[in-house]
Parts: structure tokens; sequence; C-alpha cells
């Protein structure tokens, strides 16, 4: 490694860990220090090409966002999450293509909506985590964090298209880009479903936390790797495997949980540091590349475009929640008329449309955001590590002159620093202002809570007394009263989070496959309250988190003797 990445590595990791401790955003202090930094003369000059930035950082940041959004919730957000993905995405790109066409014909029409495409997608790193540490509801913050999963697919599929252009490798045809998005979308979900189902088999046949970790780490560069070489979406494929693993990970043993949760931490912590803090490094150096006579004009192109992308999102945001919500109720409307229709099926077809009606209810209701929730939404549009990397790519493309490519990382840099400061540094003061909380997912949240705890607890006990029917069959009647004080600590540690004695010696292995039992059906039942919509994922990892720790401490005690 570079002697220069490594002081740039430690001192963007020292940078982020006081914002931590101090409760601050971290990108944007990192990034504020950095551009401080950079006018030091001591301080390291470093140069990393952008396609390589692309394809070291963004996968495994993009998997390890993924495995923490929640499957269900991403799937019933999706119509929100599809329009402010793509939808926002190309009208964005496209008004600051033709805008910066306007301001200045020398970029080119071609190169203006190359530049459109950069600046076009959110990264919504540091609005997730300002979301996190002021109590988003989570339909906001679903809708955030499966936007950033996705925009990035349509920002790099618009890159390329225009990057062709550009380099006279292509002409512009509108039916041949939406051929490519297609094919890109494909065949990007199918690499990403196979590498999913493939790394979820080794999770359940290895049980060894550091080798499915160490494939865990593996994986996403695989998927994007294999996936752009196949003309499809590195991006959606990561997603895509990252959705898979995520939703199955309950399914796996506690130890690879326990593993993967601090390792992508800390690789998340690392990368983020390093990409916000090379963003600050390299701004006054990408200015100082300009000619004397352009700064002026650059300078004036990219204020005027950090207007647009400001300007732009809520005006998208709003009338496109609407529309949404209008095709909604126009779905709800129509399979409440087919209820006149279906009074001749049978029982159980009947069954089946009433349960789709209130499915598609419940989606309107679950999906509906306020106008402060749209607020926020509309002002968490913080550029980032794409648009760095796809601003310093284009810097190499053949086709463009010398100014156009600097004006072009200049814009790009500036909307990317400005997005971070203006929007990042008032984000929390207007969650706050506008008190965007959700009580009613609170209690909603209680209601699960202590349902599925009083059916895992009925579970639990049933598993129980057939345990004791075997014991008294193996062991006798006269054993019995061990096994009803061992039982009965069994069903204290689900409410104390006390740990279980294995004090009887001659039946120690016997009490212990026990006690993995009794959590294994109590998992079981979580896992079917989730299938069955009854419960959140938010919920269950809650308490699969505490039940992993009942695991961890039943091994330990086993482990010690």
């Amino acid at each position: 490694m570079d002697a220069g990445i490594f002081f740039v590595l430690v001192g963007a990791v020292a940078v982020a860990a006081i914002a931590r401790w101090r409760g601050w955003p971290a990108p944007l202090l990192v990034t504020v220090v950095a551009l401080a930094a950079s006018f030091l003369p001591f301080v390291p000059t470093i140069s990393i090409d952008g396609h390589v930035l692309l394809n070291i950082v963004l996968p495994p940041l993009l998997y390890s966002a993924a495995l923490d959004v929640s499957f269900v919730s991403f799937t019933r957000s999706l119509p929100q999450i599809r329009r402010l993905g793509i939808g926002l995405v190309v009208v964005t790109a496209v008004v600051v293509g033709l805008i910066a066409w306007w301001l200045m014909p020398s970029l080119t029409l071609p190169g203006a909506l190359l530049l459109g495409a950069i600046v076009a997608p959110p990264d919504a790193v540091s609005a997730a985590a300002i979301g996190r540490r002021l109590g988003l509801p989570r339909r906001v913050m679903t809708v955030l964090s499966g936007e950033s999963l996705i925009n990035d697919a349509t920002s790099l599929t618009m890159f390329r298209v225009f990057a062709a252009i550009v380099a006279g490798a292509a002409a512009f045809n509108l039916g041949e880009t939406i051929w490519q998005f297609v094919v890109a979308v494909v065949v990007g979900v199918l690499v990403g479903v196979v590498f999913g189902v493939g790394l979820h088999q080794l999770r359940m046949r290895v049980s060894d936390p550091v080798v499915n970790g160490t494939f865990g780490l593996l994986a996403p560069f695989g998927a994007y790797g294999i996936a752009e070489q196949l003309l499809g979406s590195g991006v959606l494929a990561v997603v895509a495997m990252g959705l898979f693993v995520g939703f199955n990970a309950p399914r796996t043993s506690y130890t690879t949980r326990q593993q993967e949760a601090p390792l992508w931490l800390s690789a998340d912590f690392l990368l983020e540091s390093f990409v916000f803090a090379y963003i600050g490094l390299q701004l006054p150096r990408v200015i100082g590349d300009l000619q004397d006579g352009d700064v002026g004009p650059v300078i004036g192109l990219a204020l005027v475009v950090l207007l647009v992308v400001l300007v732009v999102r809520p005006l998208f945001v709003y009338p496109a929640h609407a529309w949404g919500q209008w095709w909604q109720r126009r779905r709800v409307h129509k399979w409440e008329q087919l209820d006149e229709r279906v009074s001749h099926l049978s029982d159980d077809r009947r069954r089946r449309h009433v349960m789709r009606v209130e499915q598609v209810r419940a989606q309107l209701a679950d999906t509906k955001l306020s106008w402060r929730d749209n607020a926020v939404v509309s002002w968490a549009g913080m550029r980032g590590v794409v648009t760095l990397a796809t601003a310093l790519a284009a810097a190499d493309l053949a086709g463009l002159d010398e100014s156009a490519e600097h004006a072009i990382v200049v814009v790009a840099f500036i909307v990317t620093v400005g997005t971070l400061l203006l929007q990042g540094l008032t984000l929390p003061w207007l969650i706050r202002a506008l008190g965007v909380v959700d009580d009613a997912e609170a209690q909603r949240d209680a209601r699960e809570l202590a349902a599925v705890r009083q059916r895992s607890r009925e579970v639990g006990k049933s598993y129980l007394r057939d345990m004791r029917r075997e014991w008294a069959d193996r062991h006798g009647e006269e054993r019995l009263p061990a096994f009803d004080a061992f039982a009965k600590r069994l069903v204290r540690v689900e409410s104390d989070a006390d740990s279980a004695q294995l004090d009887d010696r001659p039946t120690h292995d016997e009490l212990a496959e026990m006690s993995r039992g009794w959590l294994a059906v109590r998992r079981q039942v979580l896992l079917d309250e989730r299938d069955a919509g009854n419960l959140s994922e938010e919920v269950m990892h809650e308490l699969i988190t505490a039940m992993d720790a009942e695991e961890l401490a039943l091994d330990t005690r086993i482990a010690h003797g």
C-alpha cells in the first residue's frame, strides 16, 4: 500500500472515531477536516483511478447495506423506491444535462448528459446514519436505504451509455438504451440470486464462522465483477445477493451472525472514512487543475448544478408520492370491486381473495408518507462515492477535451461536497424541527413483541413437555425432578437473560442439547411469524440477537465445564 494512502486511512479513521464518540455525523466531519488538511504542505497527494475506486469500494458498501435492509419492507416499498431510484435519477440527469449544456455549450450535449448521470445518484450513507441516530420511522429509512441500493445501477447504466457516445463508439438510441437497462437489471439480479443462494448454502453447511466471514467478504466482488462482465448491473447483483443472504441469515448458525456483524461494521467504517476523506482532499486539487480563464465559469456552473440537484428532488418527490398513493388506492378499489364476482368461488379461494385485499390495503397504509416524511426524503440527497468515482473515471474518457474533463470533475466534486455540507449539516435540524417520529410504530412493535413472546413461550413449553416424556422413558421417573428444575431455569432465562446451569454431570450433554432445541423452536416461531407478516424483521432481529446471546452463554458454560 502507498504510504500516502495509509496515512490518509489512519487520519480518516481517527477523525471518524472522534465523530462517533461525540455523536456527530462522521462523513461530514471527515470531509471538512480533509478539506482543511488539503491546504497543509505536508499532507500527501494521492490519486486513485475512478474505475479502481468504484470496483473496490462500492461492492462491499452495497452488500453491507443490503444485509441490513428488511427484505419484506423493501418489497412493500418497492414502488416508491423504484420511482426514486430510477425515475428521479433519470429526471435529475436530464435536467442537469440540459442546463449544463445551455450554460456551457463546449461540454456538448452528450458530455453534459454524462455530467448529469454522474451527479444524479444520492448516497444515503450519511442520511441513514443521521436517521438512525435521530430515530426516523422505519418507513422513511426503508425508502432512503432502498433508493440508495438501486439508484447507482441507474446512474452507472446511463454513465456507460453517454460515455460510449462521448467516445464516439455509439450514437444515442432510446430503444437501445432502454434495452441495455433491462438487460442490466435482469442479468444483475440473476447473478446476484445465484451468488446469494450459493453463499447461503455454504453458510448452512459450514459451521466455521471464519470461513463464512471470509467468503462473505469475497462474494460481493465476485458478484459485481461477473455481472459487469456479462453486461449486467454489478450494483443490482450485489444488492440482490445481500437481500437474499440477509433475509435468510436467521436460519444460519448464531456464530456466523455474531462474526459477521462486527466484520461488516468495521469494513463500512474504514471504507466510508477513506472515501469522504478522499473527497475533501481532492477538491482543491481538481479546482487547481482548471485553467485561469475557466475557473469562474466552471465554479458558476457547479453552483448552478448544485442548486438544480437540491431543487429537482423535492419537485419530484411530492408529485411522485401523490401519484403512487393514487395508483395504490385504485388497486384497492379494483380488488374491492371483485368481492361480488368471487361469491361463487370455493371458501378457500374466497379466503385467499380476502387476504389479498387486506395485503393491498396494508401496503397502502404502510407506504404512505406524510408531508413531513417527504420533506426529510427530499432533503436527504447527499452525493457520495458513486459521484466521486464516476467523475474520476470520466476524466480518462476519449472524446472529451481537457477543459471539459476538468469541468466535469470540478462540478461533480463541488456538488458532492456542497450537498454533504448543506444537506448533511441541516438534515438533523430539519428532522427535529418537523418532529418526524412515529409513536404508532413503537406501539405496534410492542404489540408484536408481546404476541410473539407469548407464542414463543407456548411453543417452548410444548417442546419441554415432549422432552420430559423422552427423559422419563430414558432415565426413569425418579430423575424427573432434575429435569423439571432445569426446565424451570430455561423458562426463567427467557425473562431475565440469565444462563441456565448445567450442573448435572451424568446428563450434561443431554441437557445442553435440550437447551439448544429450546432455542431452536423459539427461533422458528420468530421466522414463522415473520414469514406470515405478523412480525416486522426489525423486531425479529432484535429477538434473534438476544437468543444468540443465550446460546453463546450456553456454549461458554459448556466449554468451561
